[in-house]
């Protein structure tokens, strides 16, 4: 646990790499890489590759391990330097072990309440639990629904503005209450249906202030569009990402509820499960790029599509201003992991939902500065829906109506070290 003065640069961390995140990729889908010389822009084709940045976010993702190696290290270093400052060696005794033994039957004798006693409920919890040995294999499972996920949301975010796709994200909290709900037999408050009901209508007014004052992506050609419509206007470009990075949140939220039944009957470390993920991720999209690629790409259909490998590739390694945000975007998201687990440890979770919201405006706000939208009063009406009814539903803020005030405690729905993504 970080001490008091590390929280503030870790929040601002968190804070920073999660922004640049979304903005880094906006970028390189903003970016020209083929007939960039020809003098009508419409002819323009900008990057649109999202299962190449799918790919490098799961590279960010196992660069957690290089993270935990150097922690490990560090441990290893201080535990052996730290005797010999002391001048003794340490000496092998049984008063750890009595101690542990009187510590177990001291809690064997205490009541067990909320998350405690959950975990306690379940016998696998320990070392390693069901993530040990072949075991650790499970954690493909969330990863797959992380590259259905990321694939859709990037593939939304090259159709809106990076604002409203951040925005679009507070539909996650819908799919995870219900999800929580069926599979986990978690129990939701009658404000917490109330917040559901909320987020839905402000991700709605979100989307609709896309439609209604779209943000032409400057008439660009654009392969996705393509196989849409024939002819699409920017409102239904717009219906369409909104509708795209909604739907994403059904596999993002299928993937945390997974990892929490596995973590729950784990004593995994959470930065390893994101490092787990990572390479499991890679790996199979890896895989399916090849698959998809002599399947689709290669073909004349295909070709310069989102399956053109070699294409991408080549867009990636030819114009530097795209290769360079996208070691960025891998940095940026091995960070994000790590300092969004740090102000978990250290403030609390709840938090986390505070610091995204934070996220979102100033997301909004660089999107302005640098022209890529244009600001839409209705887009706030559903970004303030989505911030007060997020918070209703985490309890940051007490409901309005005592009817609606919850008689017992809430049960939280997702971990108490909830993984972080992008």
């Amino acid at each position: 646990m970080a001490s008091k003065a590390m929280i503030p640069f870790l929040v601002a961390m968190m804070l920073l790499t999660g922004v640049c995140n979304t903005l880094l990729t906006k970028y390189q889908d903003n970016h020209c890489v083929r007939n960039c010389d020809d003098p009508d822009p419409s002819k323009h084709k900008t990057f649109e590759q999202p299962v190449l940045q799918t790919a490098q976010m799961f590279v960010g993702e196992a660069g957690c391990w290089l993270v935990i190696g150097l922690i490990a290290a560090y441990r290893r270093f201080a535990n052996r330097r730290a005797p010999a400052e002391n001048g003794y060696q340490p000496v092998e005794t049984n008063d750890n072990a009595d101690a542990d033994n009187d510590a177990a039957s001291i809690n064997s004798e205490q009541p067990l309440t909320g998350r405690t006693a959950k975990s306690a409920g379940t016998t696998t919890r320990g070392p390693g639990g069901v993530l040990r040995g072949f075991g650790i294999l499970l954690l493909a499972l969330p990863a797959i629904c992380d590259i259905c996920g990321t694939t859709l949301m990037n593939a939304g975010l090259l159709m809106v503005a990076a604002s409203i796709y951040q925005m679009t994200r507070g539909a996650l909290v819908l799919f995870v209450g219900l999800f929580s709900v069926m599979f986990l037999h978690r129990k939701l408050h009658l404000f917490q249906w109330v917040s559901l009901v909320g987020l839905v209508v402000g991700v709605a007014v979100v989307g609709l202030a896309g439609a209604i004052s779209p943000d032409a992506k400057a008439k660009v050609g654009s392969t996705m569009m393509a196989a849409v419509a024939e002819d699409p206007d920017d409102a239904v470009r717009v219906v369409v990402g909104v509708l795209l990075i909604a739907g994403a949140q059904i596999f993002t939220a299928t993937q945390f509820v997974i990892e929490e039944f596995l973590l729950e009957r784990s004593s995994i470390e959470p930065l390893e499960v994101v490092g787990w993920e990572g390479l499991f991720g890679l790996a199979v999209t890896l895989i399916g790029m090849l698959v998809l690629h002599f399947a689709v790409g290669s073909t004349e259909a295909g070709r310069y599509g989102v399956f053109d490998m070699v294409e991408g590739l080549r867009q990636m390694t030819q114009y530097k201003p795209v290769l360079i945000s996208s070691f960025l975007i891998m940095i940026s998201i091995g960070g994000f992991n790590f300092f969004g687990l740090s102000v978990t440890r250290s403030v609390s979770a709840t938090s986390r939902s505070t610091i995204d919201t934070c996220r979102t405006l100033f997301i909004w706000i660089v999107s302005l500065g640098l022209g890529w939208e244009t600001f839409k009063w209705l887009q706030v009406a559903g970004f303030v829906l989505l911030v007060y009814f997020t918070f209703l539903f985490n309890g940051i803020v007490q409901p309005p109506f005592a009817f609606l005030r919850p008689r017992g405690n809430v049960e939280e729905l997702l971990p108490e070290e909830p993984i972080e993504h992008n």
